[in-house]
């Protein structure tokens, strides 16, 4: 023991553990008065939306909801779905943001996997949720509370689920004392659902020292100004929106909610709201390229600066070069659910402004360098896990460590070992590295394609397409898309004198499969084979376009 062991011991007055809902405790004292959240007519101060943030801590408590309880929600950027990522950290309690596309089973099966307690469910999901809450019961053996959310913005009809709509929840119960409730900083804070290589999803744990620290590096790496206008283009059920929920509290900015996405909305936010910065995969960004080229008029009265973020498939070289036509500051980032969003960013060198656009576009369009607060990341040699040269030819693997890393995937200590073999965690993404020790992406080692900024296995849609009787053999790659990054592309191969349509199966797999998770387009062929039986997909990758 050294003299600095000695009387120097953690205590309240030097030691308090991470948690991002202390940025929201902060806003509120300092910049009550100040815009938190706009949803169209719905207004809400920094001080308003931490008592109702509050309120609805303090009634999932009532409901027996505390540390380690799950509580799920279906919701879209609302209002309500910023409420819940500050009031349920603060109970100590897990976050399970359910993806809104995705289909009744799979939602039953997530709520079940991680036990949820209560649903907080917005009524446009109303005849899928109903569905799902009776899978839950009758296939998994669980009752659920459900709270409904009657959105404003939602045109619709509010059919209910529960007992109790969360206006009248909230407004039931006084506000707990503070958003600062946990103690231990490795305590879980929300668990999210992403596609393995099985097909199966995995429960990804991450914990509120990690989304503290993302959130402060959100920051940091964009160079966020205090008071941003933040567009919510980005789902918040993606990643808890990148950790941007807590990010914008952080710098007492606004909240600029957007129950569609789409681009007249996304360009009257713009003009009408300020709004200067948002995230979004290629798609989103495409979608204002689209308008600007159509009616560059669209975007009069606009004269402050807006800066994006990109990630999911690498950005199409034209869409980075587009946005910069339009003179929108584009960030790429990279990263996955399991490091809470991007923890890369291709960080920006004032060289590069006096390259022509060309080799801006190509300079931008790489996966980058590690996050200021992640501790690690590199390529590496998966067998021999040694640093692949930086080359820009040696082909390696993505691997990260740091505090910005998930805590492991729920009830699966299996993949969770395989994910942090020898010390790193292993993306299952290829890349090399180049002489300037940016990353860039060469290939997925999980052939998971990603269409609209979500993760789609290939292995589940080959699986539907198997439960036809027609297919004899099949496989799915992912095919380059201008709209949506990439998208499904099935190679099928009939049995023998059985013969099927490019449609059939289409619908085949509409039955079985989220609609965004349908190939869209079926190739009649030979699928080619090793001598062992195993599919070469590169083969067929290859092939795509001839």
């Amino acid at each position: 023991m050294s003299i600095y062991d000695i009387g120097l011991d953690k205590n309240a007055a030097n030691y308090a553990a991470l948690t991002p809902t202390s940025f929201v405790e902060r806003c509120a004292e300092i910049y009550g008065d100040l815009p938190a959240v706009i949803h169209s007519a719905r207004r809400y101060t920094w001080a308003q939306t931490r008592d109702r943030s509050a309120r609805l801590a303090s009634g999932l408590k009532a409901l027996g909801i505390q540390r380690s309880s799950t509580v799920s929600v279906m919701l879209t950027n609302t209002p309500e779905m910023i409420e819940a990522h500050y009031a349920v950290p603060a109970l100590g309690a897990v976050l399970n943001t359910l993806n809104v596309r995705l289909d009744a089973a799979l939602l039953a099966w997530q709520m079940a996997h991680c036990e949820a307690s209560v649903l907080i469910t917005d009524s446009e999901f109303e005849p899928v949720v109903r569905e799902a809450l009776q899978l839950l019961k009758t296939q998994h053996q669980r009752d659920i509370t459900v709270i409904d959310v009657c959105d404003s913005e939602f045109t619709g009809s509010h059919k209910k689920l529960g007992s109790q709509t969360y206006e009248s929840f909230i407004a039931a119960h006084a506000p707990i004392a503070s958003l600062v409730g946990i103690s231990d900083e490795w305590d879980a804070i929300a668990v999210s659902y992403t596609s393995g290589t099985t097909g199966d999803p995995k429960g990804v744990v991450t914990h509120h020292r990690g989304a503290y620290l993302n959130a402060v590096n959100n920051a940091v790496t964009w160079s966020l100004p205090k008071f941003a206008r933040y567009l919510w283009t980005l789902p918040m059920f993606h990643c808890n929106g990148w950790c941007f929920p807590w990010t914008v509290a952080l710098v007492g900015g606004t909240h600029i909610c957007l129950r569609r996405v789409e681009a007249p909305a996304m360009i009257a936010a713009f003009r009408d709201h300020k709004a200067n910065h948002y995230c979004a995969a290629p798609i989103v960004h495409n979608l204002l390229i689209a308008a600007h080229a159509s009616d560059p008029t669209a975007f009069q009265g606009i004269t402050h600066a807006i800066k994006g973020m990109v990630a999911a498939a690498s950005p199409p070289a034209s869409m980075i070069e587009g946005m910069a036509k339009m003179g929108f500051d584009i960030t790429h980032v990279y990263g996955l659910t399991e490091v809470y969003g991007p923890a890369s960013v291709c960080a920006k060198r004032q060289s590069w402004a006096d390259e022509n656009l060309s080799e801006q576009t190509r300079l931008n369009g790489r996966q980058g360098v590690r996050y200021e607060l992640q501790a690690g990341m590199t390529v590496m040699n998966p067998e021999t896990m040694q640093e692949v040269p930086a080359d820009g030819e040696t082909m390696g693997e993505i691997m990260f460590r740091g505090n910005i890393t998930m805590r492991g995937y729920l009830k699966n200590p299996q993949a969770t070992r395989k994910a942090f073999e020898g010390g790193w965690f292993h993306s299952g993404d290829l890349a090399v590295m180049e002489p300037d020790r940016y990353v860039k992406i060469k290939d997925r080692s999980k052939d998971i394609i990603i269409s609209g900024g979500e993760n789609i296995s290939s292995i589940e849609v080959e699986d539907a397409l198997y439960r036809h009787s027609a297919v004899l053999a099949c496989a799915v790659v992912a095919k380059q898309d201008e709209k949506w990054g990439e998208v499904p592309l099935a190679f099928v191969e009939c049995k023998p004198s059985v013969s099927v349509s490019a449609e059939e199966l289409i619908a085949h797999c509409k039955s079985l499969l989220a609609s965004y998770k349908v190939p869209r387009e079926i190739r009649f062929a030979a699928i080619p084979k090793t001598s062992t039986g195993k599919i070469q997909k590169y083969a067929l990758r290859q092939s795509i376009g001839k």
